[in-house]
């Protein structure tokens, strides 16, 4: 495994819409958790470290001594709650920045794993956050793209790039 470099906001490449994952990607995958780690994230989508294809990595519960890492290899939002919960977001294709974002309280995600197995998941709490917010970044989507243009022009005057 090897760390890769990770794309900096405004990447156009951050605003991609991703391709579905064909072949191996196990190789990939421990890169992307071996470099969220290193980067003291939760969450690490393909396209930031420039591979445009529909897979993220995230762990959750790490930084509390719980690793829990989760690859999710084409995944889909399949339902997601009407209740929305407003909250702070940070990215590592955008350090320094912290925005409050609107995301559903909870949602149902389908994934493959890195060894083909199908799975499908309630999440809730953060969890819900973290893959709404990886999800987005597979639609090229980054968290400016989520909050209201008076708010998007204060956090882009303040990132520094």
């Amino acid at each position: 495994m090897s760390l890769r470099p990770i794309l900096r906001w405004p990447d156009p490449r951050l605003s991609e819409t991703c391709a579905p994952v064909t072949g191996d990607i196990s190789e990939l995958s421990g890169d992307m958790l071996e470099t969220m780690y290193a980067a003291r994230g939760r969450g690490l989508a393909a396209p930031q470290i420039g591979v445009l294809r529909r897979l993220f990595v995230m762990d959750v519960g790490w930084k509390e001594g719980t690793p829990t890492p989760l690859i999710c290899v084409n995944p889909e939002i399949v339902e997601r709650s009407e209740r929305q919960i407003r909250g702070p977001e940070g990215c590592l294709s955008i350090p320094g920045v912290t925005a409050q974002v609107m995301r559903a309280e909870w949602i149902v995600l389908r994934w493959t794993d890195a060894g083909g197995t199908g799975h499908q998941a309630q999440l809730d709490g953060f969890a819900a956050i973290c893959a709404q917010h990886e999800y987005d970044h597979l639609d090229g989507i980054v968290t400016f793209d989520r909050v209201e243009p008076a708010a998007r022009a204060a956090l882009e005057a303040d990132y520094a790039g």
